[in-house]
Parts: structure tokens; sequence; C-alpha cells
């Protein structure tokens, strides 16, 4: 088995697998990878499945030591990265000697990045995964919710290549640009004024500082909901409106039931893009069908696995 010891943390470090199913009428958050096409690409880059645990960067400032021979792969937000100060590319796979440090800067474009081993992150399972999630103190390394600190160890199986690898250019999302998110009309969209249903699609809106793995919180000029009485179950993805007008659009540890009028469900594929978002960047909008979203969706767990 081969493993890395965590030197340098960084601010909020999670790992992840792809999420922990079947606890919702128990409240449970599914959790999971904010980027799920960015952590699919790493596990890929080394042959894993698609459930394999990795490591969540956030915003980056992490620094790794190996104490064994061992492949990484890495993917995501453009943080720089080198080993032993000798640069790396992103969006790739190579090789640890033991001993040497793998260093990863501070994110230039995006806010997450992801970091696997062949074979997987071990970690003992809670409730059939080990993805971390702070808020209900549940999974990560040590079962109990914990971010990653120094002195950790990241254990992962045995894996050989004949050379390293990245995922091809037109494949690797560019996180610099201007973000419009495509949303999927439904929920209580029939409940909204007409006006205020399209309004949310003809305005700009910034991310909120206050967003996190929870929600992303929008701000802009208020929209005007309809009122409703009652709570219904939630999907990652939902648009609540809440009274004050500023959506608030769920992300992977979300709530499993709220109150909030829906407007509709930003696209699966979309959340990431805009995981990788930071605070105060504009986003816009823009409407696509079902049957669009839904054809989208079978092509990625076609290419990666369910």
């Amino acid at each position: 088995m081969s493993s890395l010891r965590v030197i340098k943390p960084g601010p909020l470090s999670l790992l992840q697998d792809a999420g922990r199913f079947g606890w919702q009428h128990l409240g449970v958050s599914p959790t999971g990878p904010m980027d799920p096409l960015a952590a699919a690409w790493a596990n890929r880059l080394l042959g894993n499945p698609r459930q394999c645990a990795v490591l969540e960067i956030a915003l980056g400032g992490v620094e790794l030591e190996a104490e064994a021979a061992l492949w990484v792969a890495i993917t995501g937000a453009d943080m720089p990265l080198s080993v032993d100060g000798e640069s790396r590319l992103n969006w790739s796979r190579f090789r640890l000697e033991a001993g040497q440090r793998l260093q990863v800067g501070y994110a230039r474009h995006g806010q997450r990045a992801y970091l696997a081993l062949a074979g997987g992150i071990r970690a003992e399972p809670v409730l059939g995964s080990v993805a971390c999630q702070m808020r209900e103190g549940l999974g990560g390394l040590n079962g109990q919710g914990h971010r990653l600190v120094e002195g950790d160890l990241l254990a992962g199986g045995s894996g050989n290549f004949p050379r390293g690898a990245s995922v091809p250019w037109p494949w690797q999302p560019d996180y610099s640009v201007a973000q419009v998110l495509r949303v999927v009309i439904g929920g209580d969209a029939a409940s909204f004024d007409e006006d205020q249903a399209r309004a949310f699609f003809e305005r700009p809106w910034q991310l909120s500082s206050q967003s996190d793995r929870m929600g992303a919180r929008l701000e802009g000029e208020p929209l005007v909901p309809p009122q409703r009485q009652w709570s219904q179950g939630v999907v990652s993805g939902a648009i609540q409106v809440p009274p004050d007008g500023q959506p608030i659009i769920l992300m992977a540890d979300r709530q499993t039931m709220g109150g909030y009028p829906i407007l509709g469900w930003v696209h699966s594929l979309d959340l990431g893009r805009l995981a990788q978002c930071p605070a105060n960047q504009m986003l816009r909008f823009t409407v696509m069908s079902l049957d669009d979203s839904q054809d989208e969706l079978r092509a990625f767990y076609s290419f990666f696995g369910r």
C-alpha cells in the first residue's frame, strides 16, 4: 500500500467519494465532490472507478510527502503544482518517488482541485461512504467528518503506469471565463408571476461570499417569490427563492427538505462550474430542456461509469 503524509493541509481539504446515498429519508445529506466532472477525471487518469475517494482541495496551500513510490492525478482548479520545486501539469497523472514532496499552490482560477491515488484513497465508510460531511460529523479519514490536518496519512492502493498522461485540453474546463449556467425549469415555476420567472434569466447575479458547500447564494435585484405553506424533498441544483428574493442554489452538502419555492434546477454538470466560481463573480442563467439535460448525463455516466 502506498501513502502520502500531510505536511500542510490547506484551508479546507476534504475526503470525498461519489456521495452518501440511501439515507436522505433520515435527513442525511448525500455530500460528494462539489465538481463531479473534475473528480471523475482524476479517477479516470488512474484507471479508478468513478466512485473511488479523492481529496477535494479548496483554494490550495497543500503539501504532501510520499512515504513510498506512487502515482497521483490532479485535476480541477488552476493551482500551481510542483514536486520538490519542479513544476508539474494540472489535469494529469505523474509518479512520486519515496520522500518527494508535492506542493499545491493557491488557486489562480477556480476554487477546488481533486487529488486521486491509484486504487482510491482508503478510509472506513460511514453509512456506505467515506464522503466528509463536517456539519453532520460523518466520513473523512476518521469517520467523524473532520477536515485534513497536519500529520494525516492518505493511503492508496498499488498502480503502475508506463508514463504520465493528461486530459486532452479540449476537455479541460476554463474556469477563468464568465459562467452561463443552464437551468431546467420546474418545481414551483408555474406559481411565480411570469415576469418574475423571466427576470431570473434576464438579470445578472453575483455569487455571495456567504456561499459554501451547502448552497450557492446569489445577490441581485430581488425576485418576488410565491408563498408556499409546506416543505418537500429537495435535490442538488434546486434553485430556492426565499422571502428576501435572493436565490439559493443547493450544492453537495444540501439539506434534504426545504420549504422555499423552487424555480428549477441547475443542470447537474453545471454545478461543478458553479462550485469553481470565486465569491463576487457575476453569473447568468439560461434555459435548457429536460431531454438535453438527461442526454448529457447519460453520456457522462456512459464515459465515467455509474
